[in-house]
């Protein structure tokens, strides 16, 4: 007998898709949501379920089926993301230089909340390319290291209770490649002072800003509709100019497994896992959070289900909108060669370009080692006994 498009039987946890599939008319019916909000919603609603079809598994041993449905792959379903992270990590393997990583954190106020409702491909991209600018313009200066430096971005827009928080995770090498391509590894015990580095990104964000508004680049309405004016502009301008930005620099990471293991708690995430949901009743949502202020303890917060789903979609990025990006040695262009560079200033064997690529992993048919899978059109198709 086929497990029921809402999921195996006997599945005690709850799942995003359960409070999608209850709860996501009646958000549909009233809330104007963007296209990509739409079909994000439609991907969790139908992720392994018979609307995806799915494949027959055969143990070639002993004759036992299991039947698999397809999953979804919309990079904002809890449900796949294990692949896509495996893949990537290995992936970077090829890339990582055996030198400590410094990890920063690049964080906008609050205030730039509403504006990013309605401009999120604008905002951030200026983020990225605001803390992209001001890394690679510390690392290029004499003063603290003198070259090319080598650096993962990862956007996250969420906080533990799935308001918006944008900030963006930085991953850096040790040092830079400089022109005579020798490796610099920094004088002090630092990469680079982060009240520095907030000012300069500030100013970097907020030139970038004050340039789209200019140039009425921005779509302008609800709380952002006072900006439409000059004068309100330049104000609020002011006021974000006035107050300190945050730059944050976490612990040293030494040795490549520890960066891939920290990046994997980085990298393909999405908002809200299904681990942290702890139930769904009489419309309510109740899940687990992290207080950061007080000592990261560990609360439980009800949101009315549509409102948890109207959180949870202010996170869903802009189609085709890349939240991983790579600067410095790692941009694409001349990636393999100033890589192989770095090795040799490091003296380092060159490290192979393409990695392993781990496979689609697939559920086991039975306890027998040996299987075989027949793939079907859709489950609705198929009658299994």
């Amino acid at each position: 007998m086929h497990p029921s498009a809402h999921g195996a039987p006997g599945t005690a946890r709850l799942e995003l898709a359960q409070i999608v599939r209850a709860h996501a008319p009646a958000l549909l019916a009233h809330a104007r949501l963007a296209g990509v909000q739409r079909r994000a919603l439609a991907a969790i609603a139908h992720c392994r379920t018979a609307a995806l079809g799915g494949e027959i598994h055969r143990c070639d041993r002993c004759g036992a089926t299991h039947y698999v449905y397809h999953s979804c792959r919309n990079r904002h379903c809890p449900k796949c993301q294990s692949l896509a992270r495996e893949r990537w990590l290995a992936a970077r393997r090829a890339e990582l230089l055996p030198v400590p990583y410094f990890h920063l954190v690049f964080t906008l106020p609050h205030e730039l909340n509403a504006l990013a409702q309605g401009n999120a491909r604008r905002i951030y991209g200026l983020l990225f390319a605001a803390a992209s600018a001001t890394l690679i313009e510390f690392g290029r200066n004499p003063r603290w290291l003198g070259g090319e430096i080598a650096a993962t971005l990862v956007l996250h827009t969420w906080s533990q209770t799935l308001t918006q928080h944008l900030h963006i995770h930085a991953l850096v090498a040790a040092g830079a490649l400089s022109p005579e391509a020798r490796w610099i590894h920094p004088r002090r015990g630092f990469l680079f002072p982060v009240q520095a580095l907030s000012k300069v990104f500030r100013a970097k964000f907020l030139e970038g800003l004050h340039r789209a508004l200019g140039a009425w680049q921005l779509r302008l309405a609800a709380a952002s509709a006072s900006l439409a004016e000059p004068a309100a502009q330049g104000a609020w301008l002011a006021q974000l100019r006035a107050k300190p930005w945050v730059v944050y620099a976490k612990a040293t990471l030494a040795g490549p497994e520890p960066v891939l293991d920290y990046l994997g708690r980085y990298v393909q995430r999405v908002a809200l896992s299904n681990e942290r949901l702890l139930g769904l009743a009489q419309g309510q949502v109740r899940f687990a959070w992290r207080d950061r202020a007080r000592g990261n303890r560990r609360k439980t917060m009800c949101l009315p289900a549509e409102q948890f789903l109207a959180r949870f979609l202010l996170h869903v990025l802009p189609r085709s909108f890349m939240r991983i990006r790579h600067y410095g040695l790692l941009a694409n262009r001349h990636k393999h060669a100033l890589l192989a560079q770095a090795r040799r200033a490091l003296a380092l064997p060159h490290h192979p370009n393409r990695p392993h690529r781990p496979s689609r992993s697939r559920p086991s048919a039975s306890a027998c080692s040996a299987s075989t899978s027949a793939a079907v059109a859709s489950a609705a198709s198929a009658n299994c006994a």
